[in-house]
């Protein structure tokens, strides 16, 4: 099995586009996989922009996960103290 690049560490965003009939659920269960893949500190924001230019393939259901995880990158927010524990 071909390894990838830092980009796409196991090959998998490249290896869904060869896929053909893959789903979108297909495509959000390899992109999971990506994204546990990638180091915590690197910028997945920046990661997911590269490889949406390296397969600029508009009507696959992978480039609409991509595009959906660019909206999800952004870093969680936690409240600490008391509003933290908040009902």
């Amino acid at each position: 099995m071909r390894k990838g690049d830092a980009t796409d560490p196991k090959g998998l965003i490249a290896e869904s586009y060869k896929i053909d009939g893959i789903t979108y659920e297909e495509c959000r269960s390899i992109f999971l996989d990506w994204a546990l893949a990638v180091p915590l500190d690197a910028d997945s924001a920046a990661l997911i922009r590269e490889l949406l230019a390296r397969h600029p393939v508009e009507d696959h259901p992978m480039t609409q996960v991509l595009t959906e995880g660019l909206g999800a990158s952004k870093p969680a927010r936690r409240r600490g103290g008391w509003k933290g524990r908040r009902n």
